[in-house]
């Protein structure tokens, strides 16, 4: 089932069915059976139609995320920080026990699905990085997963790896949605994460990955992001991205990035 935020409180999605909930958000987010509890609340719920207007599904939720957890990015990251010396780091975190894992917004830096994404003005080569997010419980719980995109510099990243909380986190540098896919399991390891990228209504670029690509599994990645922390609200964590535009690549005013999850749903922004 999938799970919506809207202006008129959560709606729910049952095989093509809407149902409007009477729950305050965060309270959903946090309950460790919510597969179980939607199941039981869309008996009684109000029926409505398909919401129109769309929320960030993250209200009170810090935003982290996972780096080098794909082959390509593992590649990228190293050609992007060669000259600076920092090549070798991305190589190593890779193959490494503990994987990356960085603060990459606060909610009010989160765009909402169709809404307006931030571009630098201190940097020349920035990139969507379309990812699957996992959202967490308090308590450290997997319920379910969405769509995200970790907006990035590529320069401001590669000319020093400790510039990376100014590559990533910046006035709406991400976006999260359309909607959450409540589940305990995983999804399927062939299932299928694109973009496409929209330049003056033409495609300058697009591609594909699958999460049988993604090298740690998701529970491995909230174990880690959990480990001697806490989360009063629960946590949205973007685990990576196996999709990175050529070098000869970056994105410009006005450009409409669409990010697709099979299962899940198309997460569209337009840069501004």
């Amino acid at each position: 089932m999938l799970l919506y935020r809207t202006p008129h409180g959560p709606i729910v999605e049952t095989d093509g069915v809407f149902t409007r909930l009477t729950d305050e958000w965060n309270d959903l987010l946090n309950r460790d059976d919510l597969p179980a509890y939607l199941t039981a609340a869309v008996k009684t719920g109000e029926t409505t139609g398909k919401p129109e207007v769309l929320l960030s599904p993250v209200a009170s939720q810090e935003v982290w995320a996972a780096g080098v957890t794909y082959f390509r990015s593992r590649t990228a990251r190293m050609e992007e920080s060669k000259e600076a010396g920092g090549g070798s780091f991305y190589d190593r975190v890779y193959a490494a026990d503990r994987p990356e894992i960085f603060f990459k917004a606060t909610p009010h830096r989160v765009a909402a699905p169709g809404g307006l994404m931030h571009l630098r003005r201190d940097s020349v080569w920035m990139v969507p990085e379309p990812e699957l997010t996992l959202v967490i419980t308090r308590n450290g719980v997997i319920i379910g997963c969405t769509v995200g995109n970790d907006l990035s510099c590529r320069d401001i990243e590669g000319e020093n790896p400790l510039y990376l909380p100014q590559a990533k986190s910046f006035r709406l540098s991400a976006a999260v949605g359309p909607c959450i896919k409540v589940q305990h399991e995983p999804l399927p390891a062939t299932t299928t994460i694109s973009v496409v990228i929209n330049r003056a209504g033409a495609a300058v670029f697009s591609g594909e990955t699958k999460l049988d690509q993604l090298k740690r599994t998701p529970a491995e990645l909230a174990g880690w992001l959990y480990k001697d922390n806490d989360f009063p609200n629960g946590a949205f964590l973007m685990t990576g991205t196996g999709i990175v535009p050529g070098d000869d690549f970056t994105l410009a005013l006005n450009d409409e990035v669409s990010i697709t999850i099979e299962g899940i749903g198309t997460l569209v922004n337009v840069m501004g």
